[in-house]
């Protein structure tokens, strides 16, 4: 059997998704399960160079969680225009995880050096920026994708399962609740979960420009193109605790409401806030209304209730429910399998780039995201319902 060496640049490792998400529980897995398997003639090994900031951060890493496929620590560096020319080791793809103001650089970097781009998402904060970059992407022509992760929960599988079989019939209403309680660090010896730049808007922070990067492909993967949108955004919280445990103003959204409308004309309704304590099943809960059926998806479980077995409620607040509704749910089982999101994806990339298979998750998607994020800000400082243009035509518009 061929093995098929890829080189892979991790950039931004060091921080909280890098690392976790994309190195530990991707690629480091991907090479310990004797990498990619593709029929019986070829397997695809990464083999990655770990490049940031902090040199010492990358050596923890590389040590901790490195082995690469022959056995040996992680290549490290902070020098990223040097793992680019092939300094460390050949490579064909560069992965950015770096902070949403500094992706610009790298991406530019990456395609002056002809190497295939993947990225966290949002590309930018900004729909005219997020285009640039995928227009000189596709104009180098460079394979390359941006991270939509959530397309891989089991969750979310599940409910598009249960729309492939006809489960709702016509779909009436999607409603969304995500988040919950991002301490402040400022009160009760609580350390914060979460980076303090997300609650900086001049960092690149803020609950639209996170989430809604999400909430478009999820919505246009699951249940159809977005027609217009009116959302409203607050800042909860206007004083956290950094890292290094000074006071900081936050000037960030850290809640997000907001209603998209389909253009079938299904509404869907997202409220996302890291100011909200959870009373529901899971982080995020997605519940899903059609005629025939509905469902409510967590990250992994999806309990069902068909049209048969829908009780009847009588109003009447003058006695005790008769009812329980939680008790008229059957669960969706797990016949399958269900790997991490993010491994799942960077397999299907890394096919992409050493087999051409098909994809579509490419840097002018993840533009959709960043400009369903803009117009929900826009909404919000404008009071209004606004329409959603097509991003090619954006794209054209924007041509010199």
């Amino acid at each position: 059997m061929e093995t098929k060496r890829i080189g892979i640049i991790m950039n931004g490792v060091t921080g909280r998704m890098g690392m976790n998400q994309h190195l530990i529980r991707s690629i480091s897995e991907i090479i310990k399960q004797g990498g990619i398997k593709v029929g019986n003639d070829l397997v695809i090994m990464p083999d990655p160079i770990l490049t940031g900031r902090r040199e010492y951060a990358l050596k923890d890493l590389a040590e901790t969680h490195g082995n690469d496929s022959r056995g040996e620590p992680y290549a490290y560096t902070t020098d990223v225009q040097g793992a680019l020319d092939g300094k460390y080791g050949e490579s064909e793809i560069f992965f950015d995880a770096s902070g949403t103001l500094q992706r610009a650089g790298f991406i530019e970097m990456a395609v002056k050096a002809g190497k295939a781009i993947y990225c966290e998402k949002p590309t930018a904060t900004k729909t005219a920026e997020a285009v640039r970059l995928a227009k000189l992407v596709d104009n180098a022509g460079l394979k390359n994708g941006v991270v939509q992760d959530k397309l891989w929960l089991p969750g979310l599988r599940k409910l598009k399962m249960l729309q492939e079989i006809g489960f709702f019939g016509k779909l009436l209403s999607v409603r969304g609740e995500f988040g919950y309680w991002v301490f402040t660090g400022m009160d009760y010896d609580q350390p914060a979960q979460r980076p303090s730049w997300n609650y900086r808007a001049e960092d690149g922070g803020g609950m639209m420009i996170d989430m809604f990067c999400h909430w478009r492909y999820v919505i246009d993967n699951l249940f159809g193109p977005v027609k217009s949108l009116v959302a409203y955004g607050a800042t909860d919280i206007d004083q956290r605790r950094s890292e290094d445990g000074t006071p900081y103003p936050c000037t960030a959204d850290d809640s997000a409401y907001a209603m998209f409308l389909l253009e079938d004309g299904t509404m869907v309704q997202f409220n996302s806030s890291w100011c909200t304590r959870v009373r529901r099943d899971d982080l995020l809960s997605i519940q899903v209304d059609g005629v025939k059926g509905s469902a409510v998806a967590g990250l992994r479980e999806v309990k069902t209730q068909s049209a048969a077995n829908t009780p009847k409620p009588v109003w009447n607040p003058d006695i005790a429910q008769p009812i329980d509704f939680l008790a008229g749910w059957e669960d969706v089982p797990n016949n399958i399998s269900y790997d991490n999101a993010f491994k799942i994806q960077w397999e299907e990339f890394i096919k992409h780039v050493v087999l051409d298979t098909p994809w579509r998750y490419s840097l002018m998607e993840g533009a959709k995201g960043v400009q369903l994020a803009e117009l929900g800000m826009q909404s919000w400082k404008e009071r209004k319902w606004v329409d959603v243009t097509d991003i090619e035509a954006f794209a054209a518009s924007t041509t010199q």
